[in-house]
């Protein structure tokens, strides 16, 4: 059987997008892929991630598997140049082998709106003016080049800060500089939790026990090293039954994994030894998701990871969430092509 081509317009461009058509084929084939996406990951260098944790790598690998052309670039290298949204990037080749995941190809200078069919910005925080300038650059890209996840509420998402919207499924919170007001939060609370607002990976997270005699210092440590406000959280005590990433394609929730803190540690974050196990999703887990998931949708953003100890929300990671691989370890749940799959139907969408 032969197909013709389906031609997809995004944006004013008629490019040769993606044909993805259910046929009758061979058992263990689910779809036919007849064309290619060019896809460009903003991203930290591709060398140095950890194949079988990262969820760049896991989404790169799936979008080669699908036929699609691969480019990397670092935020470095992306440029604002005449009216044009440029990235010096380089052909990416993934492959699962250790010491030897990926080559590249010769350096190229691309026109992210014509050249490109979807950017992943997926580099790590820090949230800072760097970061922020960069999503305000890929934001020229609107209408032209699909952006993951949409930098316009990327950059007004941080992640600390927009659970505020939901105040009635996260810890009580206190955000400030005022350290009468923290005094008059740790008094009400006792043991609570200190951390740099745009911190990220668990780095600079404190717990402060009624009567420690560290908190004093604590905050100037804080205040002398910026000028930001910090964040206090009523401590809760189920993180010692471990601390919940639940992974949301497209405003769906598609599965969980739970991460526990080394004895002695009240950070579950694995970039600080905490161990992932597998766990399932509870009614008040999805009651969060039910909360969350359309405000997400309605934002653009196509894969995210939120975390929630007990039965409360602690944070919405837009930026570059982690969990996938364990997710699929675990449970099948392949969250990379789950989010393959929403961005092309988001395209078809478009036309």
């Amino acid at each position: 059987m032969s197909l013709a081509p389906l031609r997809v317009k995004f944006g004013g461009k008629n490019n040769a997008r993606i044909a993805r058509r259910s046929l009758a084929k061979p058992a263990g084939f689910t779809h036919i892929y007849l064309m290619t996406l060019r896809i460009a990951f903003q991203m930290d260098p591709m060398e140095g991630v950890d194949i079988d944790a990262d969820t760049t790598f896991a989404l790169a690998e799936v979008a080669q598997a699908r036929g699609y052309q691969l480019y990397s670039y670092g935020p470095d290298e992306l440029s604002y140049n005449a009216g044009k949204v440029e990235a010096r990037v380089r052909p990416m080749h993934v492959r699962r082998e250790h010491g030897d995941h990926v080559r590249f190809e010769t350096p190229r200078v691309l026109d992210l709106a014509e050249d490109i069919d979807v950017v992943w910005m997926r580099q790590d925080p820090p949230f800072d003016m760097g970061y922020i300038t960069a999503t305000h650059i890929l934001e020229m890209l609107e209408g032209k080049t699909f952006v993951a996840n949409d930098p316009k509420w990327v950059r007004s998402c941080p992640e600390k800060i927009v659970p505020l919207e939901f105040p009635n499924i996260i810890p009580e919170t206190l955000i400030t500089r005022d350290k009468l007001a923290i005094d008059a939060f740790r008094a009400k609370h006792k043991d609570i939790i200190l951390k740099p607002l745009y911190g990220n990976g668990g780095a600079g997270v404190f717990l402060i026990k009624a009567g420690d005699s560290n908190y004093t210092s604590l905050l100037e440590m804080f205040f002398g090293a910026s000028r930001e406000p910090i964040i206090a959280q009523a401590f809760l005590k189920d993180v010692v039954k471990g601390d919940k990433r639940i992974i949301i394609i497209d405003g769906e929730p598609v599965g969980a994994i739970n991460r526990v803190p080394q004895k002695g540690e009240t950070r579950s974050n694995m970039h600080v030894g905490g161990v992932a196990e597998p766990v399932t999703l509870t009614k008040t887990d999805l009651e969060i998701c039910a909360a969350i998931g359309p405000m997400l949708k309605a934002r653009g953003q196509i894969l995210v990871g939120i975390d929630v100890i007990g039965d409360k929300m602690t944070e919405i990671n837009l930026t570059s969430p982690t969990g996938v691989q364990e997710l699929k370890r675990f449970s099948g749940v392949d969250a990379s092509a789950l989010a393959w799959d929403a961005i092309e139907r988001r395209l078809k969408r478009s036309t």
